[in-house]
C-alpha cells in the first residue's frame, strides 16, 4: 500500500507543470527607453533606439515574474550628434568594447495600487551592479503600460574618464527613463 501511495504522489508531483508568469511582447513603436543627465548644468537627454525585452509578468504570481532587457548602446541618439559621438567613444560607453548593457530582475515586489519595484542587476561597461527600478503598471485586458525611472551613478560603472570623470561638466547621477507598452503573448 505504501508503494502505491508513493507512486501516486510521485506521479502527481511529476505531472504538475511548473508555475510561470504570462509572457509579454513589447510594442517598440509605443515604447521609449532613454536617459537624462545634467551636462553643463543643463539637462541632456538621449534615447536608445535598439533594445529587446524578455518579460514574464503576472501580478498574482510575482515569484515567477521576471524581465531581462538588452540595450544596444550604439543606438543612443539625442539632439546633439557631437555629444552622441563622444558618449559612444572611449570616454563614455566605449561601444567598440562594450556594445550592450543588460538589466535583469532578481525580484519584483508590489508596493501598493499600481506601484511596483524591480530589484535587479545592471551590467554596463564590464561592471555589474545592483539597481532598483520603481515603476507603475496598468494592465487592461491584454495590454500593459509600465513607466519607471531608476537612478544610476555613471562612475560606478566606469563611465566617464579623463575630463568626464569629475561631476562637472557631466553629473554623476543619470536618470534612466522607461515608458513601455506591451501585449500579452498568446
Amino acid at each position: 500500500m505504501k508503494a502505491v501511495l508513493f507512486a501516486l504522489a510521485a506521479a502527481c508531483c511529476l505531472s504538475t507543470a511548473p508555475a510561470s508568469a504570462a509572457q509579454w511582447t513589447v510594442d517598440s513603436a509605443k515604447s521609449h527607453l532613454g536617459f537624462t543627465v545634467n551636462w553643463s548644468n543643463e539637462p541632456f537627454s538621449g534615447t536608445f533606439t535598439a533594445w529587446k525585452a524578455d518579460i514574464a509578468f503576472d501580478p498574482a504570481d510575482l515569484a515567477h515574474s521576471k524581465a531581462s532587457v538588452s540595450i544596444n548602446l550604439g543606438s543612443e541618439k539625442s539632439q546633439e550628434a557631437e555629444f552622441d559621438d563622444g558618449l559612444k567613444g572611449a570616454l563614455g560607453f566605449q561601444v567598440s568594447k562594450f556594445p550592450t548593457a543588460v538589466f535583469e530582475t532578481q525580484t519584483i515586489t508590489h508596493k501598493d495600487g499600481d506601484n511596483y519595484v524591480a530589484a535587479g542587476t545592471l551590467s554596463l561597461h564590464g561592471v555589474t551592479k545592483p539597481i532598483m527600478l520603481p515603476f507603475t503598471l496598468t494592465i487592461e485586458g491584454g495590454r500593459a503600460h509600465m513607466v519607471g525611472t531608476a537612478t544610476v551613478v555613471r562612475t560606478d560603472f566606469g563611465i566617464g574618464t579623463g575630463m568626464w570623470a569629475p561631476p562637472t561638466p557631466v553629473a554623476h547621477e543619470v536618470k534612466v527613463n522607461i515608458d513601455l507598452v506591451a501585449v500579452r503573448s498568446p
